[in-house]
């Protein structure tokens, strides 16, 4: 099993491509594309590209454990989660703000189904509690706070996209904020919903796969009711088919199996922990690509989030090495036990 750290890479470059995808999805909806019609394409997208990745997989390793009524009706609603929670993020303005609060939903929700120990008196438990604390204050503060701007020589003016949520907010601060923070509960009961499905059923490729199918039956029959406009299903050689490509291989289908995984292996806090890391990773590329302004709240807060997330993950390898020592004390200690029946032999 890869470290917390190599994790932690990977889960880095899925924050990118998410930033990226963020990106793109609104270039392509400024030119008309739909977002339930991008929900159903990517999705659809993904489907064969996870076929492959699974026949491969399992061609070469051992055959996937029997899917059972109850594991595929579980299934079905976590695609019936992802279809909700794919026409939340993409829209920019909700994805960047409900960010905010899902590592703290989703430590609690993995407290109440004991998938986490909370245990104050452990050192690990400590670190990885404060951690998402102060993740979740930092990313709060670089969302409501902006502060004056950092000027560069060679700065140019803004062109997309990243602050558009803090006038959001004060806009429609009340229904805004209750919306946002039901988006990032129910993206932490996905999480938390997903892992539970893999421990039962370890078989991370074809969870996503299957879930990926339902998501794309379901949010075709919405897409049916709600975009009622034949044309927004014709796609354009243009910033659409790019969105949407990025979108089905990069984000949809490799995002989603690396998810699987990493939530079977590590939990699903450890996942939630990188979300606010995305709005770091925004603000870096929104200064470096798109000539936005830096600002001190940008600054001040992504320090934080920073500060939260190495907590978090030293917090992991700690109890990571912790259970490895326990481990590695029980099989010594049962080496050196001598079978009753072997001693006697050995007397005689």
């Amino acid at each position: 099993m890869w470290s917390s750290e190599q994790t932690a890479v990977i889960l880095l470059t899925i924050e990118c491509l998410d930033v990226g995808l963020i990106t793109l999805s609104k270039a392509a909806m400024r030119r008309g594309m739909s977002d339930y019609v991008f929900v159903v394409y990517s999705n659809a997208l993904a489907v064969p590209v996870l076929f492959l990745c699974s026949l491969l997989y399992h061609s070469r390793r051992r055959s996937p454990p029997r899917l059972t009524t109850s594991i595929l009706s579980r299934i079905f609603l976590l695609g019936l989660m992802l279809k909700f929670i794919g026409i939340g993020y993409s829209s920019p303005t909700l994805a960047s703000a409900m960010t905010n609060l899902i590592p703290a939903f989703t430590y609690l929700l993995a407290i109440v189904t004991r998938m986490e120990k909370l245990d104050l008196k452990v050192q690990s438990s400590r670190a990885k509690c404060l951690g998402t604390i102060v993740s979740v204050a930092g990313a709060l503060l670089m969302t409501i706070y902006k502060g004056p701007a950092i000027e560069f020589a060679s700065a140019t003016p803004p062109l997309l996209l990243l602050n558009h949520h803090l006038l959001w907010f004060q806009s429609k601060w009340i229904i805004g904020g209750f919306l946002t923070a039901v988006a990032a509960f129910m993206v932490a009961v996905l999480l938390v919903f997903q892992t539970s499905i893999i421990r039962d059923y370890p078989a991370e490729l074809i969870v996503t796969l299957i879930s990926h199918i339902f998501a794309t039956m379901q949010s075709f029959v919405v897409s049916l009711i709600a975009e009622r406009d034949p044309s927004a299903w014709r796609l354009r050689l243009d910033m659409e088919l790019i969105a949407i490509g990025y979108s089905g291989i990069f984000v949809v289908a490799f995002r989603g199996a690396v998810y699987a995984w990493v939530l079977h292996k590590k939990g699903p806090v450890f996942v939630a922990m990188f979300k606010p890391v995305g709005i770091v990773i925004a603000v870096i590329m929104g200064v470096t690509f798109l000539g936005d302004k830096l600002h001190v709240g940008s600054v001040i807060g992504a320090a934080i989030i920073a500060l939260g997330f190495y907590t978090v993950i030293w917090g992991k390898a700690k109890e990571e090495k912790t259970a490895e020592d326990i481990a590695a004390r029980g099989v010594n200690s049962s080496s050196h036990r001598v079978p009753l029946l072997q001693n006697k032999s050995t007397e005689v």
